[in-house]
């Protein structure tokens, strides 16, 4: 077994682009209740992923108070930190994504080229291991 089988697809996950301000990422974390949400390109690739701590960080750094207008002169690929939260290859074995996810609520996956295509949850990973009802393949039957 690998990522594939407990994979929350591109299109049911909520990501910003690295071009978004860093008023519209923190909205959108907001929003969702996130504490960490993966960062891609226009095209679809995955850059990274930003959390709460990174926007905090980057507020106390440049003096810019509490007011969240001030945050539209930032975009999210000035917070991003080199190597925090990387991506597995859809084809990752499950115990490599075990241990990815004792330091990440979630692991980014990518496919062979780099592209974005979704994340597998920190509580999916930990059902799969105790055996606890973790979705099944459809056999298209």
């Amino acid at each position: 077994m690998n990522a594939i089988m407990l994979l929350q697809n591109k299109n049911t996950v909520s990501y910003v682009y690295d071009t978004n301000t860093l008023r519209q990422g923190l909205e959108k974390m907001r929003v969702h209740g996130y504490t960490a949400i993966p960062v891609i390109t226009k095209d679809g690739k995955y850059v990274g992923s930003v959390s709460e701590g990174d926007f905090l960080w980057h507020i106390i750094d440049n003096h810019d108070g509490t007011n969240i207008k001030l945050q539209e002169k930032y975009v999210v690929r000035d917070i991003l930190r080199d190597g925090w939260n990387p991506a597995v290859r859809v084809d990752v074995p499950m115990d490599v994504l075990f241990e990815k996810a004792i330091n990440q609520n979630f692991v980014p996956v990518t496919d062979d080229r780099g592209y974005f295509i979704g994340i597998v949850t920190r509580k999916d990973i930990m059902k799969y291991f105790l055996g606890l009802n973790i979705k099944q393949p459809s056999l298209g039957v």
